[in-house]
């Protein structure tokens, strides 16, 4: 991996970067491909480097709408994680954070993988009983999972001070060591610059307006730029894939909340891993520090369905009052920035990974709160299930058909983590 220092940054700016190159844009589009990835994200980034990569497919192209990471991928609180308790949900997860933890040489380029720890808070006796079982649930996986007690707790992460006076007493914890943060925007970066290094066609300020057809087969899409021919099309839409099925004449048990996110000021270390507090009777709090030094933070959906991405006061007013109760030493720092992410719920709180309609249109979307964490296991099993029809064992689970048999994978819970079950 190439690296430069200060210096060279500084005199390469001053000289107008006249040498550097874009590392993804400047195809053009061609009329045809094997496979069209609707959405630049990170769903449909991973998807089109593991085809080429994996499968060898060449003639792949990504049409986005906007610019390379500018929805949800770019958007989030960058936590990675695969402490569910369903199996469906924690193998998969897990394989997502195996890759993750490879994934800045899979890609040679640096997407700041930090396994600093999640720790989802207990604060009851009542809390316990559901933390062990998810937690024996994991290691009989053979996923990581620690039950902390308060000394435990106090070793683990001493600034959190657990045996401070408190409205809502800390009592413990369960603790994923492995899981952590990434930065967000390099995994979209990392995979744009692979995937294009590999052949794909990364198309910016290109909208997929509709889907053209014969008979039983999708034969291409059709965009503001003109029809482009595909053998094969998958959608990743994050936030707008109940549109694709409008489009498609297929309903999607799916609807479109907002995600509330929002940053501090920066501050020297003072977090050394993510946090989850659910206080009872109140909004639900996860933080973590930048590297940047800012506190991040997050919480539950607005509650209403919307495609505005507008920032709403009171989630930040329930947000970092929760991180105050948390953390009281941060009480004084000013929010820098708020903003949100759209997500498309299901009504279990799991993705949808199968065929829309026709048999070589796909489908990757409902990742509700999981979408960031599930990147690289999404993007390699998609692309299998593109390139071979044949859906990996990983991703059954997953198909659309299990809310019309009821076999739905109930793990919801409260915000971005787990139920306490």
């Amino acid at each position: 991996m190439r690296h430069y220092s200060a210096w060279s940054l500084l005199r390469a700016r001053l000289a107008g970067n006249s040498h550097w190159q874009p590392l993804w844009s400047g195809q053009s589009l061609q009329q045809a491909y094997d496979v069209v990835v609707v959405g630049a994200g990170g769903h449909g980034l991973a998807t089109a480097f593991h085809l080429a990569r994996d499968h060898g497919i060449k003639r792949v192209a990504v049409l986005e709408k906007r610019l390379v990471g500018y929805g949800n991928v770019g958007r989030n609180t960058t936590i990675v994680r695969s402490n569910y308790l369903l199996p469906e949900n924690h193998y998969f997860y897990e394989d997502s954070l195996r890759r993750y933890e490879t994934l800045s040489r899979d890609l040679n380029y640096n997407v700041m993988y930090s396994p600093r720890g999640v720790v989802d808070l207990a604060l009851s006796d009542d809390d316990f009983p559901g933390l062990a079982r998810r937690g024996n649930a994991l290691r009989l996986a053979g996923i990581d999972a620690e039950l902390m007690n308060i000394s435990a707790l106090e070793r683990f992460c001493p600034e959190l001070e657990p045996r401070r006076s408190r409205r809502f007493p800390i009592l413990g914890a369960l603790v994923q060591r492995r899981g952590g943060t990434v930065r967000h925007d390099a995994v979209a970066w990392g995979y744009a610059r692979a995937a294009s290094a590999l052949g794909v066609d990364i198309i910016e300020d290109c909208e997929v307006t509709g889907v053209r057809t014969r008979g039983e087969v999708a034969t291409g899409v059709e965009t503001n730029r003109g029809y482009v021919q595909a053998e094969r099309i998958a959608f990743a839409t994050a936030g707008h894939t109940g549109m694709i099925g409008t489009m498609l004449g297929v309903p999607l048990p799916i609807e479109t909340h907002l995600l509330q996110a929002m940053v501090s000021e920066p501050v020297k270390p003072l977090l050394h891993t993510v946090l989850v507090y659910v206080a009872p009777g109140h909004a639900e709090t996860y933080i973590c520090q930048s590297d940047r030094g800012g506190l991040v933070m997050g919480g539950h959906l607005d509650g209403f369905p919307s495609y505005t991405r507008e920032g709403q006061w009171d989630r930040l007013e329930d947000v970092v009052q929760g991180a105050v109760e948390l953390l009281p030493q941060v009480g004084a720092l000013r929010i820098l920035r708020q903003w949100a992410g759209t997500n498309d719920m299901t009504m279990d709180g799991s993705p949808i990974i199968d065929r829309l309609r026709y048999d070589n249109v796909f489908v990757n979307a409902g990742w509700c709160y999981g979408g960031f964490k599930a990147i690289p296991a999404s993007g390699a099993a998609c692309a299998r299930f593109v390139a071979t029809g044949t859906a990996p064992d990983l991703i059954k689970a997953f198909r659309l058909s299990r809310f019309a048999t009821g076999h739905l994978l109930d793990e919801r819970g409260g915000g971005p983590f787990p139920a306490r079950q």
